[in-house]
């Protein structure tokens, strides 16, 4: 993400852009982007100023919201969403401290399929919840997204995977990627 934050000076600014390019129709108070973003409230205040005076953003009484009628809304969203901000290496080796993982599949946001059910599949063992949460939270910091993730134990999810479980049959049959496979699936 360091040459896209250069292009539109600073990492802070890229991340709340993405926050309402990809929340649009949301309002937000300028402690919650500071807070959704992981930035500190000075800085999230400074680029909600120079995003709003750009036109991408406007004032609301309670907070700050996209401008659907941006002229170049739908330029910058294309390029924010090919520009992904974290790795497949990088996901792995986050969500990988959360336990012993045997699977990632990847797919909606990743994918630009926006009618995704999940964006995130994690399978593994002595899956640490707290930690899981924190990862995912750190992740949505810099897709500037809500990250829609399904996690199972190893047993749970074969389980779920022999008897045709509606939800993991949508994501196998549906587009994604896996990005780390120690199941053979």
């Amino acid at each position: 993400m360091q040459s896209v934050s250069h292009i539109f000076g600073g990492e802070a600014k890229v991340k709340i852009m993405r926050l309402f390019i990809f929340n649009p129709g949301l309002t937000f108070t300028p402690a919650e982007v500071a807070s959704r973003v992981k930035e500190r409230p000075h800085v999230a205040r400074r680029e909600l100023g120079i995003l709003t005076k750009a036109g991408l953003i406007k004032r609301r009484t309670k907070g700050f919201m996209l401008d659907i009628s941006y002229s170049y809304l739908s330029a910058i969203e294309n390029f924010l969403i090919d520009a992904t901000p974290i790795t497949d290496r990088e996901i792995i080796k986050k969500i990988s401290r959360a336990g012993n993982i045997k699977l990632i599949l990847i797919s909606g946001i990743f994918l630009h399929d926006r009618d995704s059910r999940v964006d995130l599949l994690i399978v593994g063992d002595h899956l640490k919840q707290a930690k899981l949460l924190s990862i995912m939270s750190s992740i949505e910091a810099l897709l500037g997204k809500e990250l829609r993730y399904a996690a199972f134990e190893t047993v749970d999810f074969r389980y779920r995977l022999s008897i045709y479980d509606k939800l993991i049959k949508d994501i196998l049959d549906y587009q994604h990627k896996k990005i780390l496979n120690k199941l053979g699936i």
